[in-house]
């Protein structure tokens, strides 16, 4: 077990992650200069050779008054059902909770709730594992999402896999004079503009907009695009799409209260679903929606109408160094949340 220390294992990681089957963009290197109020660390497992054969991104961020808290997503990269490895990577974590004095480690994997062998493993390592929650505010990446399978597919193929509505709907904005353009840094302006209204109409707190430029800055182009939809040259609607190692995540989405009758937004999910298939990607990754699998729920509805999986992830997997402080803690961030979402409410 190692630890990335500088650029040359920094790029030796990144290869490694990019190549990986289990790749997540927020295990990224790139990834991490957006999210620079934590700061990162790479756990790398090795052969005996000194070749990586396993890695888990930490982010460690100081909590006033509790302490450190040791956080990743969407890790481990490696082969999960390897105790080997596993083990190599809590050699990691348990170097790091000493080196920072961290009050816990919660890891949120990309690994299906189903895999008994994986929750075995990392029983026996001794994490625990919370796999109860059932809406957005409970974890801080989305438990359940639909993914839609597109390796080896063609576009006619996944078409024709979409729901008869949703193909109607993706037909009718082209058919209505709605285009999609791809947007430079500048664009995000409108995008967030339109991000501020969803925000308001939905009741969810919106970033900054120099969050997405620092995004842009950081991953594009190579790693993200911006799309624009766009109604008699107004801007209309907007995502923002990840291109990342095998896969392709809808991240952000945006919609103003005007023109939502032209279907943009089916229109936009097409075009990131064909650039899924223009980067090879295996999977195209349409992000959260909540536990509860039912079509009266409009969220849930539209994402699986593009022939998607419903996926429910295994949960967040911790382990406590500081019982008494995390439980603390964990109280605290309950009340904190509980108190915005009311907030939110109120506001709308």
């Amino acid at each position: 077990m190692r630890f990335v220390t500088d650029e040359k294992s920094e790029a030796e990681y990144t290869s490694f992650l990019e190549s990986h089957e289990r790749c997540n963009f927020q295990q990224s290197i790139e990834w991490s200069k957006v999210k620079t109020s934590w700061k990162h660390e790479v756990i790398l497992a090795e052969d005996s050779a000194g070749k990586i054969i396993g890695a888990l991104m930490v982010w460690i961020r100081k909590i006033p008054i509790f302490g450190n808290i040791m956080y990743s997503a969407r890790g481990p990269v490696c082969d999960i059902h390897n105790m080997e490895v596993l083990k190599q990577i809590n050699e990691g974590v348990q170097a790091l909770a000493k080196k920072y004095n961290a009050i816990v480690i919660r890891i949120e994997p990309d690994i299906k709730s189903d895999d008994q062998s994986f929750r075995n493993i990392m029983l026996d390592l001794g994490y625990q594992i919370k796999d109860d929650a059932k809406n957005f505010r409970e974890e801080i990446q989305p438990r359940y999402v639909f993914r839609l399978d597109t390796k080896g597919k063609t576009e006619e193929e996944l078409f024709s896999n979409l729901h008869s509505k949703t193909r109607y709907n993706v037909r009718l904005a082209t058919k209505k004079g709605v285009t999609i353009k791809e947007g430079t840094r500048e664009d995000l302006k409108d995008f967030h503009k339109i991000m501020v209204t969803t925000g308001i109409r939905d009741g969810f707190i919106t970033r900054p907009l120099g969050y997405f430029e620092k995004m842009y800055d950081c991953l594009a182009p190579k790693h993200m695009k911006l799309l624009m939809a766009y109604f008699e040259d107004k801007p209309i609607s907007g995502v923002i799409v990840i291109m990342y190692g095998n896969k392709t995540w809808y991240l952000y989405g945006a919609s103003s209260n005007e023109h939502r009758n032209l279907m943009p937004n089916y229109l936009l999910q097409w075009e990131m679903i064909k650039i899924a298939l223009e980067n090879k990607s295996d999977i195209y990754d349409l992000r959260g929606v909540p536990g509860i699998a039912d079509n009266s729920n409009g969220l849930y509805r539209f994402k699986k109408g593009f022939g998607a999986e419903y996926t429910e992830f295994i949960g967040e997997v911790y382990m406590e160094f500081k019982p008494l402080r995390y439980r603390t803690y964990k109280f605290a961030e309950k009340v904190f949340r509980n108190v915005r979402a009311l907030k939110l409410k109120f506001k709308k």
